[in-house]
């Protein structure tokens, strides 16, 4: 069953919601597949970066449909990872997840989010765009497999 909008609960990530998100990353060809220890990073507290780790979950749904990661070093921050489960996509699960990041990154005293994405990667790149966000430059055969351009990407916060 897909969530709808009104029903999405966004919440810190937990270390039970790892298996989870993992998945979905794992579902997505686009999503970056990270280890578990990457995402374990992102909940660590002493961590040397700080991060912000956020999930969407609704009653419906046994385990998260959506998550977000960003990495804060005010007053910049880093959208590290945004996914949404392919049967939850195109339902506004992304918005809202970003708009409470958003909110927790204001709360951080950040003032900008930087971001890179696949030059191929026309939804995300669309959907950032969507947000707010303008295109500060590109990086040429950033990826490989596929090898692809890294667009570079910014929204200021105010």
């Amino acid at each position: 069953m897909n969530p709808a909008i009104a029903d999405l609960r966004i919440r810190s990530m937990a270390l039970a919601d790892l298996e989870p998100v993992m998945e979905i990353a794992q579902s997505l060809e686009s999503a970056p597949h990270w280890p578990r220890s990457a995402y374990a990073a992102a909940l660590d507290p002493e961590a040397p970066v700080w991060r912000i780790a956020l999930v969407a979950d609704c009653p419906e749904a046994r385990s998260p449909v959506g998550f977000a990661v960003a990495s804060l070093l005010p007053p910049h921050a880093e959208l590290e990872i945004i996914c949404v489960a392919a049967k939850s996509q195109r339902r506004g699960v992304a918005r809202k997840i970003f708009c409470e990041l958003l909110k927790e990154l204001r709360k951080a005293q950040a003032s900008e989010i930087h971001l890179e994405a696949r030059a191929s990667n026309a939804p995300a790149l669309k959907f950032y765009r969507a947000q707010g966000f303008v295109e500060t430059g590109r990086r040429a055969r950033y990826y490989a497999d596929p090898v692809d351009d890294a667009v570079l990407l910014e929204l200021r916060l105010s």
